[in-house]
């Protein structure tokens, strides 16, 4: 089925058909710029979701749980996946629509090509047949002239009155019009010949031709089509596998997810290293009661004429129990004594790990600047050894700096590991041997009364059986006292507002928390930072 036979006559819907197939071709490479447009934007979308759930952290702040890690897994491999929208989107854009306006501005100059081709042949044969037209209209009145003029001979060769000089040129005049009557009939033979050759060849050759161009024109079109609409589908196509890794990727990551792990890594985070506290201590309230000889003195010993310990002398106060509410937010020290125990070690720990770090990398780069420093020394055209000593100096300085950190800082961590199991051992000693003086506190501030002289005599108050602050009716024994050195204003809860140089009594020590329990002389307790006073214990209050 060709163009150039079936289509001879139609020249003008072939135009009109292969201007629509480029439209076409035009807007499939719209739809395709527009589908990009949209992967971009997409692609865009997420990388900005991402970004947003991920914020810059600090190294202190990096996540440790696992449905954290997970999450932010998922984070990145969606990042993953954005970057593969923006493959498709570059793909398409260079190997669909970009090919496909490359190919456009081909047919269209190809198209004008084969155009002006087939109206150039319908002018030139349009040309040919004016000329044959021309002749034949020439010839015609030639024939009409010579008709004319003969006529006109036969009038006057009849006309008895007519001169012989008339009927000669009458004569002469016949054979002139014949003549060029038959010079008109053979140039229109002529031109009629030619034009009907032309015609020929113009309806069984060139238009044939031109046809068949535009035929292949626009079946190549098609192809062309068929081959970008399956380079669509490929762009797709050659992403999936990574997309699907991206997907697999966020699935492992759901699966990593451990409970488990989480709630050990809460207990690791927030553990103090404190021991839970004991018992609540009898309270006897018989002791001033007037008992009979028969019934034994059990009544303690009252205070040097009859008057109270001025350090007991204080009004009944409530003790605020921290177990639940929010404790008082400590200064931040240099040595973590803010933190409780088990923190401070863990973060002291980390600190260490740290600077050895960066001892280690400025010792990897001393090593390094020697091992130059020699090279220059055998090879002096090389570089100047002396340029390098400054850097090695300050190398070398920094390292002194760095081991002087790093043996304050195991100094503090010693102390913490001793303290925390020093407290152990004291504290497994007194629950089991019972072997403390009735009356005398332990290092850490308990008491434990002696069971041997349970009915001689009766038993102290305990108030510092807890590590923490519950609420008790009877003030606690002062244990010594302590000098503000700074104000405290107490806005806290729980704390107590101190004025520099105030003395106040220490009713409890610091349980390494960094902060310290003190009362004032009118009888009003609370929390104090250890930092801010200068302590002072009494002797008695010291025995293990």
């Amino acid at each position: 089925m060709s163009w150039g036979t079936d289509l001879w006559d139609q020249f003008e819907n072939l135009d009109k058909h292969s201007q629509w197939g480029i439209d076409f071709l035009e807007r499939y490479a719209k739809f395709v710029k527009e589908r990009l447009e949209i992967e971009q934007t997409y692609a865009k979308q997420l990388r900005s979701l991402v970004k947003k759930y991920c914020p810059k952290r600090s190294k202190d702040d990096e996540p440790r749980f696992t449905s954290c890690l997970s999450f932010y897994s998922i984070l990145n491999e969606l990042n993953d996946y954005s970057g593969q929208r923006e493959v498709v989107a570059e793909e398409m854009g260079h190997k669909v629509y970009g090919e496909l306006m490359r190919y456009s501005q081909d047919l269209k100059a190809e198209r004008k090509h084969h155009l002006q081709e087939g109206r150039k042949t319908q002018q030139y044969l349009d040309q040919c047949w004016k000329h044959m037209d021309n002749s034949k209209k020439k010839f015609e009145r030639e024939c009409k002239e010579a008709e004319k003029s003969q006529l006109i001979y036969e009038r006057l060769d009849n006309d008895i009155n007519a001169t012989k000089s008339e009927v000669e040129k009458a004569k002469s005049q016949l054979y002139l019009r014949q003549h060029m009557a038959e010079e008109s009939k053979n140039e229109y033979a002529a031109q009629l010949q030619n034009f009907n050759s032309e015609q020929w060849k113009h309806f069984n050759v060139a238009i044939p031709q031109i046809f068949k161009n535009l035929q292949d024109m626009d079946e190549r079109r098609t192809v062309k089509l068929g081959e970008m609409y399956r380079s669509f589908a490929e762009v797709e196509r050659r992403v999936i596998p990574i997309i699907s890794k991206c997907l697999e990727g966020m699935v492992t990551a759901a699966k990593n997810v451990d409970e488990h792990r989480d709630s050990g890594i809460v207990v690791e985070s927030f553990k103090s290293g404190f021991e839970p506290p004991g018992d609540f201590p009898f309270e006897d309230f018989s002791q001033n009661i007037q008992r009979t000889g028969s019934d034994g003195a059990i009544g303690t010993p009252k205070t040097e004429g009859g008057k109270a310990d001025p350090k007991h002398a204080v009004g009944r106060t409530k003790n605020k129990l921290w177990l639940f509410g929010k404790k008082p937010k400590a200064p931040t020290l240099e040595d973590l004594s803010h933190l409780p125990p088990e923190q401070r070690r863990k973060k002291l720990q980390q600190r260490i790990d740290e600077l050895n770090k960066e001892l280690q990398k400025e010792m990897d780069q001393r090593d390094a600047l020697n091992k130059m420093k020699d090279v220059y020394e055998k090879n002096p055209q090389m570089g100047d050894p002396g340029s390098l000593q400054p850097k090695i100096s300050e190398t070398i300085c920094n390292m002194e700096k760095l081991r002087s950190e790093i043996h304050k800082n195991e100094s503090w961590l010693a102390e913490v590991e001793g303290k925390h199991g020093s407290r152990s051992e004291r504290r497994s000693s007194a629950d089991v041997n019972h072997h403390a003086p009735h009356g005398r506190e332990s290092p850490e501030g308990s008491y434990t009364d002696d069971h041997s002289q349970e009915h001689r005599s009766p038993p102290q108050p305990d108030p510092h059986e807890f590590d923490d602050e519950f609420d008790d009716d009877d003030p606690l024994p002062a244990i010594g006292h302590c000098k503000a050195l700074y104000s405290f204003d107490g806005s806290n809860e729980g704390t107590l507002v101190m004025k520099e140089n105030e003395v106040l009594y220490v009713i409890e020590e610091d349980k390494g928390d960094g902060w310290t329990r003190v009362r004032k002389q009118g009888g009003e307790e609370g929390y104090i930072p250890t930092s801010y006073v200068e302590i002072t214990l009494e002797k008695n209050s010291k025995g293990s």
